[in-house]
């Protein structure tokens, strides 16, 4: 199959831009990229499909979010962190059932793809109807059971059952093309030094990835020196938690010495600027990590917290707070926005066949329009179009190793069956 478009957005080491051209795709990989003519040429006979005036980027990666917490978007908004946590989120999710969690992350994935997204890395609990749904809708994913000192839990009565969950899932899943287990410890003052070490363990045993909130507030800052005479990065480290199979979501409240020991460590960043500015739990200091060369991805958090599973809005607000924050409007480009979202995501996600759209990665992309909405017109630039001017919701195809997962106008039939209108995940 080969893709055309106005516009191929590669995302490759040149960050070329091919004016008029297309992708052939086969087995679920990009075959060849280059001038659309040229690719026809090359491979007579494969069936073309021309978007004309669209932009074909590489698949957005949401590299932090917690999928099953749409059915909670709009609960409790307005409020810091731990007050919405204690007040209004950790009382609902006490509740829980399995169904649920598949319910709610089922949402949020048609929520991903209906906006370009193909990829995700998501930690919460009862993570088996994550697993679920994404297998249903088609999405790539790392997925990681939510970790916490306190028992009994959803995930389990004890740390022994909670542990035993955790090992079904990556036993489960284990050689997946699309689904792989992280081991998600929630944050550093939800669990113990304990804990956190048998998480690690389980990670060195297994091959599963780690995955952490880390540093997200001021007060979980000054509540990590009183209690363990450190700050939450050094915290971590002190415990051997900082591997290069490592990626920590938020990374708000941190030193210049902790962006070093980070990057020294092979961590990978996730900044969620949506989350932070509407839980005010502060600005990370994205571009100093930018320079200080520590890999930094984007993630949404959770839909609870953002109120959007939408990796366009996120690029365009990393790239408005980065300027805003430095006082310096090159601080944070479009381009550095796109490459969070993208080469960013397969950092943290430890996927090197993602980010980019170059022979022998998966076919991992999406179709933006530049002609049927005002707000892409004219489109100069499309990496500009896509940070500053789209919503998103331009989105006419996204597609997981070749496969089309989402299309513009096609009706979604439902798990009864019936058929409803707009756009559709494809069954």
């Amino acid at each position: 199959m080969i893709y055309a478009a106005d516009w191929i957005v590669t995302q490759n080491p040149r960050r070329e831009k091919i004016r008029r051209g297309a992708i052939l795709v086969r087995d679920g990989r990009v075959a060849a990229v280059g001038p659309a003519r040229e690719i026809a040429a090359a491979h007579p006979g494969e069936q073309v499909e021309d978007f004309g005036q669209a932009a074909i980027f590489p698949g957005l990666v949401d590299s932090h979010c917690h999928l099953p917490m749409s059915p909670l978007r709009g609960l409790g908004d307005d409020k810091p962190l731990f007050a919405w946590l204690q007040e209004d989120i950790f009382p609902r999710e006490a509740r829980l059932t399995q169904e649920a969690v598949y319910e709610g992350a089922l949402l949020s994935c048609r929520e991903l793809a209906r906006t370009g997204c193909t990829s995700f890395y998501d930690m919460y609990m009862l993570e088996e109807g994550v697993f679920a749904a994404a297998d249903e809708t088609g999405l790539r994913g790392v997925l990681g059971e939510n970790v916490t000192r306190f028992f009994p839990q959803l995930g389990g009565a004890t740390r022994e059952a909670l542990f035993a969950r955790m090992r079904g899932n990556i036993a489960a899943w284990s050689g997946h093309p699309r689904l792989r287990a992280a081991v998600c410890p929630h944050a550093p003052y939800t669990t113990d030094p304990e804990i956190l070490r048998a998480c690690r363990e389980l990670c060195d045993e297994t091959g599963a990835l780690f995955g952490m909130h880390l540093a997200e507030t001021q007060k979980e800052t000054d509540d990590c020196v009183a209690e363990h005479g450190l700050r939450p990065v050094e915290y971590c480290d002190s415990l051997g938690l900082l591997r290069p199979d490592a990626t920590f979501f938020h990374c708000v409240h941190v030193t210049p010495d902790e962006i070093a020991l980070l990057r020294d460590r092979g961590c990978v960043a996730v900044h969620n600027p949506a989350s932070n500015m509407k839980l005010a739990s502060g600005t990370a200091p994205v571009p100093a990590m930018v320079r200080a060369g520590l890999p930094v991805a984007l993630g949404t958090d959770g839909p609870a917290s953002n109120n959007q599973q939408n990796m366009v809005r996120e690029m365009w607000l990393a790239a408005l707070l980065g300027k805003a924050s430095a006082g310096d409007p090159s601080a944070m480009t479009a381009q550095m926005a796109l490459d969070m979202a993208t080469l960013g995501g397969a950092a943290a996600l430890h996927d090197p066949d993602i980010g980019s759209l170059e022979p022998g990665k998966h076919a991992d992309f999406f179709v933006l329009d530049l002609a049927a909405e005002p707000n892409t017109t004219p489109a100069h630039d499309p990496v500009s179009t896509l940070v500053y001017a789209a919503t998103g919701h331009e989105t006419r195809l996204t597609a997981v190793s070749g496969r089309p997962i989402y299309r513009k106008g096609a009706p979604r039939p439902n798990r009864e069956g019936e058929r409803g209108g707009g756009g559709a995940l494809s069954p």
